[in-house]
């Protein structure tokens, strides 16, 4: 199933995805997808009753609606750092023997069409192609990667935008340079595990101006999502609706001999293979 969630910002509505153009509204039986949803284990109960909509042809055609971020605010993002090895070694650091983790404000979250925003001050504002993983139950010091994917709820396409001046020339946590407005594009959908036939072997992409700057496939992660999940629980307790950010292939701004950075009027264009594209408009400080 491919949830969304469509309408102008702060009042979209829950929705399932059919075919390309079409959906089914769903906003009559799930208020948003949210933290209650997965915890009331929404999604199974959901799949039934979007098949039977379907069958009756009670689907709408999805026009020039905006789509938002697949997920309502979660509690947290998550993100892990340096999770391919190419991506290590143009960064110039060691690949991790354990899961490098950080967060990003959850108020970074938009939607995969709105604007990116480049921050005040910000001059080394860069791009990042990332599986996102959802939590769709309560997890905590779980035991086994097989345990940790009964609390997937399922995987979204993320840019994980960073402005690399405030990452890592102004002391302290990578935090800073995360979490500005407009740093968390999701979407278009939720893809529940099942649409999926492997997680560990999807295609990413992301260009900027047209011009291909990232090419990854997610085999190549050195921690895979269920022991993402695993091990991120012996640290702090994952809520249902979580997200957590898995890290990037090679090919991000910092990376390139110049560097490249995002300026305004650019445009950035991304996606997974199962997991939809995005396109955003870069815009300039408020």
């Amino acid at each position: 199933m491919r949830i969304a969630r469509i309408g102008v910002p702060g009042a979209e509505r829950p929705a399932v995805l059919v075919g390309e153009k079409e959906y089914v509204d769903v906003s009559d039986l799930v208020d948003d997808i949210d933290a209650t949803f997965f915890e009331s284990g929404g999604s199974e109960a959901l799949a039934q009753i979007v098949q039977q909509r379907v069958s009756e042809r009670r689907t709408s055609p999805l026009g020039e609606q905006r789509i938002g971020a697949p997920i309502a605010r979660p509690h947290q993002i998550v993100c892990v750092g340096l999770n391919y090895a190419d991506h290590a070694a143009e960064s110039g650091m060691a690949i991790p023997e354990e899961p490098i983790l950080f967060t990003k404000s959850p108020n970074t979250l938009i939607g995969p069409y709105d604007d990116v925003r480049i921050p005040r001050g910000g001059t080394k504002t860069d791009w990042e192609v990332e599986l996102g993983i959802v939590i769709g139950r309560r997890a905590s010091y779980i035991e086994s990667s097989e345990q940790a994917r009964e609390h997937i709820a399922g995987y979204v396409l993320v840019n994980d935008v960073s402005e690399r001046a405030f990452q890592l020339e102004r002391s302290g946590q990578w935090l800073k340079g995360k979490s500005a407005e407009t740093f968390n594009p999701a979407g278009p959908w939720l893809a529940t595990p099942d649409e999926l036939s492997d997680v560990r072997a999807l295609r990413m992409w992301l260009d900027v101006n047209g011009v291909r700057r990232q090419t990854g496939m997610t085999s190549t992660m050195i921690f895979p999502p269920d022991e993402l999940v695993r091990y991120i629980s012996q640290f702090m307790v994952l809520e249902p609706g979580d997200l957590i950010n898995t890290g990037t292939p090679p090919g991000v701004g910092m990376g390139h001999v110049p560097a490249v950075w995002l300026r305004p009027g650019d445009v950035i264009e991304l996606g997974i293979d199962g997991l939809g594209a995005q396109r955003q408009n870069v815009v300039g400080p408020r």
